[in-house]
């Protein structure tokens, strides 16, 4: 039996739709800005006996609702755990998720057992990709233009095949579903812009991490994660890194067996450290 649970939580003009499964140590996963919660189901599904795992679509994703109003991500991630009764959890974020993770981390230090940060970016700390310099700038326009069907097809040819890589090189059902979910986020056309970060450069306070952490990311993703990835597991104390040879952004979907062992066998190995020293 993993006790799944599943439903919204009011936060200050809002909804926060999450789902809940498994019994044991919380972990809780934040997903990419292509995509939703959805994009964790093959992660729940390995690691539920093992861990009660909590996913949820921040503002502008998925099901959650949202007022046209100023936000935290960071304050969203602590009233959801507040409302699930987690004090503390292991916390894992892809993409922009990796960001709200190690924005959290920096903020509620006490309440995170272990970091895993994956494909992500840290904030006041950027690298170019001359790859991407003019598609940066089209895909704003795109935006601006509210054109969705040649935005989501940009932004899956940056995220899920890899700058400058061929759209066959990935799954083609595993596109499909990228391109779905990617869609839907725009045609629920959530008002989510008004988003408050925290004061401080996690670029500037990385050496500030003191709980395990696990920096992955892919060989084929652009410039700005791998680098942003190099520094976090350099300047992090302790932190170990995996690199995905062959991989863009979306690791845990290109290779989702792979990674759910790495991830279950890191974290398998924090609690046990935990429980020695009596924690």
């Amino acid at each position: 039996m993993t006790n799944p649970d599943f439903g919204f939580i009011h936060v200050p003009g809002g909804r926060l739709y999450h789902e809940a499964d498994g019994i044991g140590p919380a972990l809780t996963l934040i997903h990419a800005g292509v995509a939703h919660l959805r994009m964790w189901d093959a992660q729940v599904e390995a690691w539920r006996e093992h861990f009660r795992v909590i996913r949820y679509d921040t503002r502008g994703f998925g099901r959650t609702l949202t007022e046209d109003v100023p936000y935290s991500n960071v304050e969203d991630l602590r009233l959801l755990l507040d409302a699930l009764g987690v004090h503390r959890t292991h916390l894992l974020g892809a993409s922009r998720g990796g960001s709200i993770a190690t924005d959290f981390t920096l903020t509620y230090p006490d309440r995170v057992s272990s970091l895993v940060w994956v494909a992500g970016g840290v904030r006041g700390f950027e690298a170019e990709d001359a790859r991407l310099a003019e598609i940066w700038p089209e895909m704003e326009r795109l935006e601006e233009a509210r054109d969705w069907t040649k935005l989501v097809e940009l932004e899956t040819q940056v995220w899920t095949d890899g700058p400058g890589q061929p759209p066959g090189r990935v799954d083609p059902a595993l596109r499909r579903q990228m391109i779905g979910w990617n869609m839907q986020n725009y045609l629920a056309e959530q008002p989510a812009d008004q988003v408050i970060r925290p004061e401080f450069a996690a670029a500037e306070r990385l050496a500030d991490i003191k709980v395990p952490t696990l920096a992955i990311w892919g060989t084929l993703d652009e410039l700005g994660v791998l680098r942003a990835g190099e520094k976090l597991a350099a300047e992090v104390q302790g932190a170990r890194s995996h690199v995905f040879e062959g991989v863009a952004h979306m690791v845990n979907l290109e290779r989702p067996a792979e990674f759910n062992k790495l991830v279950l066998d890191f974290l398998l190995e924090v609690e046990a450290r935990a429980e020695a020293a009596g924690r």
